[in-house]
Order: C-alpha cells, then structure tokens, then sequence
C-alpha cells in the first residue's frame, strides 16, 4: 500500500518557516565572530538551549533533522538512498580502523540505515554473512584488497563504487521524479569528480574505469577514456552532456562544482514548496536543512579560521527559502 504523506508534507511546510534565508546566512556571515554566529543561531532555535561547541551545535541539529523525520513518516526506508551513502562512509572507516588496529569511536555516522556497531563486529571477525545483503562482497573484497596491497585508496574506490551503484538502483526502483533525480545527480557529480581527480593525478584508464559508477547523463566509457587522456578532454566531453553549465565551475575548483550540484538541486527543489502530495517535498526539506546545516559549517569555519567573508560568500549555497 502506497504510504500517505498528507500529514508529513504539512508538518514539513511549518518547518519549511524556520529554515535559513538567504538574509539569514548574510547576517551570520556578517557576525563580528564565531561565537557572534552562535548566538545567532540559538536566537533562531539551533541547539538545546546549552552552551556547545560549533561542531556539537552542527551535529544536534543534524540528530534534530532525522529524529523529526523518523516521527513524521511510517516507513523511512523510502529515505534510504539518502542514508546509505553513511553506511558506506562506516564501511570504509572500519575497513581501515580494523587494519590499523584501532577503534573507530568518534568517527561513525549515527544516521545510517544499518548499526555501525554491528557492521564494525562483522567485519571484525570477518563473518561477513551477518552483513546485510548488499553489503557482503564489497566489504570481503575490500576487506581483502587492503590486507593484500595495503592500498586504501584502492579500497575506497571499492566501496564508493557500491555505494553509487546502490543509489543508483534506489533511484530507478523510485516513483518519486524528486528521488530519480537526486539519485541520478549524486552518481553523475561523483563521476565527475573522480574523472577529473583521475585527469589530474593521471591515472590510468582501468583504473578509471574501475572507479566510475554507470549513470544515466553520462557515458562513463567516454568519460573515462577523457580522464586518461586529461582535464581538458575531461571538460571538452562534459561540454557536449547535461553538464555543459558546470564546466565554468569545474574550471575553478572542486569546491565549485560541488556548489553548483547543490544550487542544481536547491532550484530543481523548489517547485516541491508547492506540492501537496507525496515523499517530493519531505526530501526536498532534508535536503534542504543538510545544505542550511552545511552552509552554517563553512561561516562557523570561516570566522574560527579568520577567513575573509567574500572567501566563504563564493562556497555559500542557495537557500531553500
């Protein structure tokens, strides 16, 4: 039976009014300091009411977010192309944690589809079929190619290639348009990103072709074949795609491509505001509160590192609001 989001969509749209304005973000960017900016934000109703640290302060309002989410909708599964990038995230820290001999306390994500601790005992004691699923051969082969070849990166691009195709597969098997394109989104950008990381580093095509996820908007054997010849064959194939807008950005940095993903996104969002029905405009809202959260991090950044305002105001993203 398809999940009714009638009650979901109008609490969304009460909390939809407390998200971060474009004027909000400049006025925190304007705050004098670091703990300006934080008596701003408890003004606005971030944290507890106590005295945090900037990333605790992050990090309540992001238990916030998924506590509000779990109370709002019946089935959070529908949500898991959103949470099982943290699952991979995990994977790779206990793949490297157990390696190095050393406990990963503190560097687990705890808004994951799956216990971390219990995925940290499997792998431990490598009995991988109390893994889910999905989860089983990548963790055994990464698991091994790291023991073998001491190699971490190779045994990120294991892992990270699991979890793009596993986002991939949630957004084909979506009826949400809002969950297709986000799902095809975060493969493309990831691609991308390694295209151009692989282009810089000069890797070689195999390589390449290892690390790179199928997608929709891009031919990955074209891309990849541009990466192993260089950046510009890289920029002059992503000319020709659905990417042609972010070239500019490209040009300029990482950071900037990764700007221009989320303002894609934000704007491809927006007509959600006025959708009634559906899981379009609670994803819409959880993306757009892990932007505000994510905008909140680079000014609280900023001001700790004394970093100039026009610095920060080129890596700020496009409000929701």
């Amino acid at each position: 039976m398809q999940q009714d989001y009638t009650y979901a969509v109008a609490r969304i749209r009460f909390k939809e009014t407390k998200l971060l304005s474009d004027a909000d973000l400049n006025a925190l960017l304007m705050s004098a300091d670091a703990d300006a900016v934080m008596r701003l934000l408890r003004d606005k109703g971030w944290g507890d009411n106590s005295d945090h640290l900037p990333e605790e302060l992050l990090s309540i309002e992001e238990n916030k977010l998924w506590e509000f989410i779990n109370e709002t909708i019946d089935d959070i599964s529908v949500l898991n192309f959103l949470l099982i990038p943290n699952d991979y995230h995990n994977l790779k820290v206990i793949l490297k944690c157990i390696t190095r001999d050393i406990e990963p306390d503190g560097l687990l994500i705890e808004d994951s589809v799956e216990d971390a601790k219990a995925i940290y005992q499997a792998v431990k004691t490598r009995e991988y079929h109390d893994l889910p699923e999905y989860m089983r051969d990548v963790a055994q082969e990464a698991m091994t190619t790291l023991l073998q070849t001491s190699d971490g990166q190779l045994c990120d691009i294991i892992v990270d290639k699991a979890c793009m195709e596993h986002v991939y597969r949630l957004g084909k098997e979506s009826e949400s348009d809002m969950i297709r394109l986000y799902c095809e989104m975060f493969v493309a950008a990831a691609d991308i990103k390694i295209a151009i990381r692989c282009a810089n580093t000069k890797k070689k095509i195999d390589f390449i072709r290892r690390a790179l996820a199928e997608c929709d908007t891009l031919n990955v054997e074209r891309l990849a074949q541009a990466a192993s010849e260089g950046r510009e064959e890289v920029i002059n194939y992503l000319s020709s795609t659905d990417y042609r807008s972010a070239v500019d950005a490209i040009e300029v940095s990482m950071s900037a491509f990764e700007k221009w993903c989320d303002d894609y996104m934000t704007n491809a969002m927006k007509p959600q505001k006025w959708e009634p029905f559906g899981i379009g405009p609670v994803v819409a809202y959880i993306i757009a509160r892990q932007n505000e959260i994510k905008a909140v991090r680079m000014i609280l950044s900023a001001k700790l590192n004394h970093l100039s305002e026009n610095t920060i105001k080129e890596r700020l993203r496009d409000m929701y609001v």
